[in-house]
């Protein structure tokens, strides 16, 4: 089992094109923790304002009655990958992993698979 600090730590050097991670409470829109960002890249208020994306998605999942659970959710821009994977198991619910990406340098699936790994070891 891995820490949130761990974790992003993890995220940052394993997954090629990082440029930062943090770990997120959807229910407070408060990040538990943060590392890379930036000038440009302030991970405390991407992670409020992803919060809202999340908080959308639940929502309208459960008015169209659908009982599947999101695994992420991925927000394209011209230059970066937004990446958000919610946390599922044993104490994460209300958590996501939140990463964004150098689209140019990155490998999406890759990312996609690495961050499914992260959320397994997580433990909060």
């Amino acid at each position: 089992m891995a820490s949130v600090e761990v974790s992003l730590k993890e995220m940052m050097t394993v997954v090629e094109g990082a440029l930062g991670a943090a770990v997120v409470d959807y229910t407070t829109g408060m990040a538990l923790g943060t590392l890379g960002g930036g000038k440009d890249l302030d991970l405390t208020i991407a992670a409020a304002g992803n919060t809202d994306v999340i908080r959308a998605k639940v929502r309208t999942m459960g008015e169209l009655g659908l009982k599947s659970n999101i695994e992420d959710i991925l927000i394209t821009l011209e230059k970066q990958y937004h990446l958000m994977r919610l946390i599922t198991g044993r104490n994460g619910n209300g958590l996501f992993l939140y990463l964004v990406l150098d689209k140019e340098r990155s490998n999406l699936a890759m990312a996609r698979h690495q961050l499914r790994r992260v959320e397994e070891q997580l433990e909060v």
